[in-house]
């Protein structure tokens, strides 16, 4: 299989057979092999039922259901998971990406990159709900990862499937796909697409995935900050509990110098507070070993890839 288009949909009724009908007229000069999946997130309207009747009339088309709904990532993870295609597209649902795009991606992939990611540059949104948030977002992810992609939310990307299948994805860290995988050497090309109106039904996003979004870009940070120097960083954490620990010691032994009697609460959190730090400098190590041991690895798997070349 060479391409398959992975479509998570939730509450997208009117959506569905519009969708179907774009992806094939855009797939239709396709050279290779090709399927569609798309992802029903736990719709509780006909959207499963239309898609499903789609797929039983097209063998390309293939429908999974959750449950219940769980979100756009956990959707679009299922379907990259059981895509079978060499180079993965995925797009939301809502028909405000344009199919007719993704013979653009694919010419970026063919071109050598192993990601290449949509930029919605004129951007059919309202402005302080939709535009704004993921304005500061796209600024916040650059700085964190310095990786400079300006539109990081936007669903309609092309990846190779072997690299995008070696990525987890939970909460909303499909927006950081792009980001992430450059760092770790991926090359990632961004272009122009098309981004239209909604037509039918209404968002499901808004300010209140904004805080999800902080959230991740805060693990980010700390899984940046904390992978290349991990003992370093946990002795930097170690240092304010192991002064902690010295100052209640401290005073405690001053009060059996003066007075004769030792105040335990105090000995006892002092204590308690210097075990953090052999606790947290015990872990660094451990966490030093495990990233060297991959390092290797790493190194190990390189020189086998120069060799079959």
């Amino acid at each position: 299989m060479d391409l398959s288009v992975v479509v998570p949909l939730y509450n997208e009724e009117e959506c569905v057979e519009p969708l179907y009908v774009a992806l094939i007229s855009a797939l239709a000069d396709f050279p290779g092999s090709f399927e569609m999946l798309f992802v029903d997130d736990g719709s509780k309207d006909t959207t499963f039922e239309l898609a499903d009747q789609l797929a039983s009339k097209d063998s390309r088309l293939r429908v999974v259901k959750f449950r219940g709904n769980y979100g756009q990532t956990p959707a679009m993870a299922a379907g990259i998971d059981l895509a079978r295609g060499r180079v993965i597209v995925t797009m939301d649902g809502d028909l405000q990406n344009d199919p007719k795009d993704i013979p653009l991606l694919l010419e970026e992939i063919d071109a050598g990159y192993d990601i290449a990611v949509g930029w919605r540059h004129k951007r059919h949104d309202v402005f302080l709900t939709r535009k704004l948030p993921s304005m500061i977002a796209n600024w916040l992810i650059g700085k964190v990862t310095g990786v400079p992609i300006k539109d990081n939310g936007c669903s309609l990307k092309a990846y190779r499937a072997s690299v995008i299948k070696e990525v987890p994805l939970y909460s909303e860290m499909h927006r950081f796909i792009p980001a992430m995988a450059s760092m770790a050497g991926a090359r990632v090309a961004e272009i122009k697409v098309r981004h239209h109106p909604r037509r039918f039904g209404e968002s499901k996003y808004g300010l209140s995935r904004v805080y999800k979004v902080l959230l991740d870009i805060l693990v980010i940070k700390t899984v940046v900050s904390f992978t290349s120097r991990p003992l370093l960083w946990f002795g930097m954490l170690a240092i304010p509990f192991a002064l902690l620990s010295i100052i209640c010691i401290g005073i405690a032994l001053q009060g059996l110098a003066t007075s004769g009697q030792l105040s335990i609460p105090v000995a006892g959190t002092g204590v308690l507070l210097g075990a953090v730090p052999i606790i947290l400098l015990l872990g660094g190590t451990l966490a030093e070993l495990v990233y060297r041991e991959g390092d290797v690895k790493v190194h190990e798997l390189a020189q086998l890839t120069i060799r079959r070349h």
